[in-house]
Order: structure tokens, then C-alpha cells, then sequence
């Protein structure tokens, strides 16, 4: 049985919405996650569940502008620049950290243009010692390191983009990727255009540093620093036709040279959502849970043990929340 939990927690004023999924037993690992565009931590529902049954905590939040965290149409979208970005989810990530030898050993995992985010910040320097070095494996589903052929935009919409986004950086435009781009699932394409959370409205602000990074990151000017990333996988569909399967496999070759645990796993013929490209899908489950299970060892934690150290983090997000976290089941 898996435990769900729904709740907020503030950061800088905003509530944002968190959910967990837990284990009925003993928790093996702590899976922190980070959503993609447009999107929200319930539609990893299935995935995130099929972790927690094997003993892996999954902690996800909806991204400012995006989701539950949004509270008013001005809200949609409205994420700030990289600093901000990268703010918030060091905010949600640091209370989950281990503290101690009896801690479960934590992974962070990224979804497209969460990846992307991901891996910005597992590259700066400020973050390293408060997060980096803390964190046991990292996790890459579907990267946005380029984008593919089918989303590419021209160098004039860019160049007017970011330019815009200077003099309007609130300003709201819509960016709505076609589901059949996104999985080969008819199912799954049908929940993505009549859900009303996924807004695909982003600002102009918000655009200009989801290119930004996605442009340093392509050109090889984003690496972990030396030592810091232990571990590191990527997942990636070869028929994405949302993010670039070449531009993931090239900055894996070229960039992740110094991460000495390292793996690129192909899925020949899989779209953009690997967590929900059909039956497959619980190949791709296997695959992550056995990625993170094979790295627990060593005071990764096991039973009272590892149940002492999920009391710990849940008493800690508690208290960066500062009394304003509320929980449900």
C-alpha cells in the first residue's frame, strides 16, 4: 500500500503545492522531483506510486506558475527568471536531505524542462554544499538540453522573444506542445488536452531563461563541477519530438566525462513522456527504481532505521515551512 500525501509549503510568500508518495514499510530512498512544462506532480501518478511500492519516498511540487500552485490567472506561468527557479527548488529540496549515516540516501529527478533545471542546478557553484554534495544519484527523464526538430524555433522568434521579455517580462504567451508530440499513448493524449491545470501559458520572462539555460547547457558552458555529482543517469526516448535525443546523448558524451558513475539509457522508439508512452512505461519504472535501489548501500538506510531518518525529514519540512506546511491524506 502507498501512502499519499498532499500538502504546501511556503517559499518567499507563495504557497506551492507539494504531494508524497510514501511507503507502507520501510523507506529505502528519497526521490525528489522536479515537473516539466506545463505540467503538475499528479500526472506521475502512476509512476511515482510504483516507486514508493518498492520502498522509494517520491516528494514532488507543482512549480511556481504551474499546477496547484497557481492561484489566480495572473499566476499562470509566472515562475521569475533562473534565480528564482533555482530558488524555490533548492527551498523544497534542502529539508529532505540527509543529516546523519542513518538517513536514506536522496535523488533528485527532473522531467524535461525540469531536467534542464535540474542540471543547472546541480552545475552552480553556490549550490554544492548545501545540496549537491548531499545528494546520492541524479536522475534525467527526457532532459531539455536542445530542442528537437518538430519544436525548433526560428532565430528571429528568439532574438524577439528575449527582447520582449525585457521591456514585458510579466507578459503572458502560450506555448502548447500537441499531445501526439508528447506520448504514444491515445489515452494519455486525450487526459493531456482536457486537462485544465496544464495551461501551457508561460511569460515572457520565464521563456527567455528556459532558453537561456537551455543554451548554455547545449553549448557545453553548464558542467558539474569535479567530484560533486556521485551518480548520474539520463532516459531518453529516441523519437522525442519535443526535446532533442541527440543534444542529451551529445552533452552526456562531451560534459559528463568526470561523473565516474554514469549512464545514458536509449528507449528506441519512445516519445517525450517516458512515464506515460503506454505499457512500456513500466519498463521505464523498472529501470529508475533499480538505478536508485542499487545505490542505497553502504548507510543508505534500512528499516527502523530508515523509517527514524523519513521521521526526521518530515519533521524538518515541517519546520522550514515554520508552521504553515498542512498535510492530508
Amino acid at each position: 500500500m502507498v501512502v499519499e500525501k498532499e500538502g504546501t509549503v511556503q517559499i518567499n510568500g507563495t504557497a506551492l503545492y507539494t504531494k508524497s508518495w510514501l511507503p507502507d514499510g520501510p523507506t529505502k530512498a528519497i526521490l525528489l522531483f522536479i515537473h516539466g512544462f506545463s505540467d503538475h506532480v499528479n500526472r506521475y501518478n502512476t509512476f511515482f506510486s510504483t516507486l514508493a511500492s518498492r520502498g522509494i519516498a517520491v516528494h514532488g511540487f507543482d512549480q511556481r506558475g504551474w499546477g496547484r500552485s497557481v492561484h489566480k490567472p495572473s499566476d499562470r506561468g509566472l515562475t521569475g527568471g533562473t534565480e528564482q527557479v533555482l530558488a524555490d527548488m533548492a527551498a523544497f529540496m534542502t529539508p529532505y536531505l540527509p543529516s546523519g549515516p542513518n538517513d536514506p540516501p536522496v535523488f533528485v529527478m527532473g522531467h524535461s524542462m525540469g531536467g534542464g533545471q535540474v542540471l543547472t542546478l546541480a552545475c552552480r557553484g553556490e549550490y554544492q554544499d548545501k545540496i549537491v554534495k548531499r545528494v546520492r544519484g541524479w536522475l534525467l527523464e527526457s532532459p531539455f538540453i536542445g530542442f528537437s526538430p518538430e519544436e525548433q524555433p526560428s532565430s528571429l522568434k528568439v532574438f524577439a522573444g528575449r527582447l520582449a521579455g525585457k521591456l514585458l517580462p510579466a507578459f503572458q504567451l502560450k506555448h502548447a506542445i500537441p499531445p501526439a508530440n508528447l506520448s504514444r499513448d491515445e489515452g494519455v493524449r486525450k487526459s493531456i488536452a482536457e486537462d485544465k491545470l496544464m495551461h501551457n501559458l508561460g511569460t515572457l520572462e520565464g521563456f527567455a531563461g528556459l532558453l537561456d539555460r537551455t543554451a548554455a547547457l547545449a553549448g557545453g558552458q553548464v558542467k558539474p563541477l569535479h567530484g560533486a555529482v556521485k551518480s548520474l543517469w539520463i532516459g531518453h526516448g529516441t523519437e522525442d519530438k519535443t526535446t532533442c535525443f541527440k543534444a542529451a546523448r551529445k552533452y552526456f558524451d562531451e560534459c559528463l566525462k568526470d561523473v565516474e558513475d554514469r549512464e545514458f539509457k536509449a528507449y528506441e522508439g519512445w516519445y517525450h513522456q517516458l512515464h506515460a508512452d503506454g505499457p512500456d512505461s513500466e519498463r521505464f519504472y523498472q529501470d529508475v527504481g533499480d538505478w536508485i535501489l542499487a545505490r542505497c548501500g553502504g548507510g543508505g538506510g534500512g528499516g527502523e532505521e530508515a523509517e527514524e531518518g523519513e521521521g526526521r525529514v518530515q519533521e524538518g519540512v515541517e519546520e522550514a515551512a515554520a508552521g504553515k506546511t498542512s498535510s492530508k491524506l
